[in-house]
């Protein structure tokens, strides 16, 4: 997986209509403009430690996770048991589900058509950050 990193910035505010809308019955809308939306202020709670990384493949599919997709992924947050994390493995970057059993650690795929990952003593591994959000286009 090839990890093109780009760091948070302040970036332009866009417009932000109605603050949110039906997704059951339709509702009576005004045609009015709420407020500003800056994305970042939604997606990033620590810009420090946050950063954006383009998934290549679908080892996370049932996570809803797909090729194309852009993950916020925050270093400061720490990893708990299942969740989703940015690591490197023996210099090779990934995006699995983390499970800690005991002192053993394992690098879990949403997509039955991978192996799990077992991260043993001897393998150079890192948790580079977690998911925070998950960014893809609407089909």
């Amino acid at each position: 997986m090839k990890l093109k990193i780009h760091p948070a910035e302040p970036g332009l505010p866009l417009p932000l209509f109605l603050s949110s809308i039906a997704a059951g019955f339709p509702s009576p809308a005004d045609d009015y403009l709420d407020d500003a939306l800056d994305l970042n202020q939604l997606l990033v709670t620590h810009p420090a430690a946050t950063f954006f990384v383009r998934v290549q493949g679908e080892s996370m599919a049932e996570a809803n996770i797909h090729s194309g997709d852009v993950l916020v992924v925050d270093r400061s947050a720490e990893p708990k048991d299942r969740s989703i994390v940015v690591a490197v493995i023996n210099g090779e970057f990934t995006v699995k589900r983390i499970k800690k059993k005991g002192k053993k650690i394992l690098l879990l795929p949403e997509n039955p058509s991978f192996p799990p990952i077992e991260v043993d003593e001897m393998a150079d591994f890192q948790v580079w950050g977690v998911v925070t959000y998950v960014i893809h286009k609407a089909k």
